[in-house]
Order: C-alpha cells, then sequence, then structure tokens
C-alpha cells in the first residue's frame, strides 16, 4: 500500500471518528461548548442536532472524496477531492478562529491534520 493510500485511509478514520462525535452530540452528549462556535452548554438543541446530522453526511462525503483521489472506491471523479480539501480548510480556518477556546484546543489541530492528509492526497504529495 503507498503512503497516498495509508493517508487517505487516515483521512477517512479520523472522518469517522468526527461522525461519531456527531453522532453523539445528536443522542445529547454534553458537548456544546466544543462545537458550533461553543454557542450551547450542555447538549445541542433540536437545531444544533440537525446540523450535526447534516454534517455527517459531509464528512463522510470528504472522506469518499480523498479515498477517490488515492484511487480507491468509490472511484469519484477527481474534482470531488478538491471540493472536500476546500472544505476542510474552511473547516480547518473556522475551528482556529472559534470564540470557544475549547473548541480551538480540540478541534484546531485534528483539522489541521486532516487538512494536511487531505492535500497530501488530493496534490499526490505521496505515492
Amino acid at each position: 500500500m503507498g503512503l497516498s493510500l495509508s493517508f487517505a485511509y487516515a483521512y477517512m478514520t479520523l472522518c469517522f471518528g468526527v461522525a461519531l462525535f456527531q453522532i453523539a452530540l445528536i443522542a445529547g452528549a454534553p458537548w456544546g461548548k466544543i462545537t458550533q462556535g461553543g454557542r450551547y452548554e450542555g447538549p445541542l438543541p433540536v437545531s444544533g442536532r440537525i446540523a450535526a446530522a447534516a454534517s455527517i453526511v459531509v464528512i463522510l462525503a470528504m472522506g469518499l472524496s480523498v479515498m477517490s483521489a488515492a484511487g480507491t472506491w468509490p472511484e469519484w471523479p477527481r474534482w470531488t477531492g478538491f471540493v472536500a480539501l476546500g472544505v476542510q480548510a474552511l473547516s480547518c480556518i473556522a475551528n482556529w478562529i472559534t470564540p470557544s477556546s475549547a473548541e480551538r484546543r480540540i478541534w484546531g489541530p485534528i483539522t489541521s491534520l486532516m487538512l494536511g492528509l487531505a492535500a497530501a492526497v488530493v496534490f499526490q504529495f505521496v505515492r
């Protein structure tokens, strides 16, 4: 397995982790201070849970796009990897500039790692 594919699998694994975090939020985990700008203390309100559900779809699509960019299933067009990279970059920026210091400490480094992995795969810095 090439390094690019290893990075793609690492990215997909992190996407699954983020999806599990979102599922926990939907189920009522009291982590409002470390997501969505830290606006909520405790569990998210219904609107926040709906946003968490939508983000699951987006993050998993991003993971599959990066997997495709690495040359594996689901074999989507290459441009989808660049879209995923752009969304990942926006997510990374948002997590570093959020008013929630807890969110910055947790999600800033995670989304930065995800951005680096996605960029390495999409731009084929590694083979």
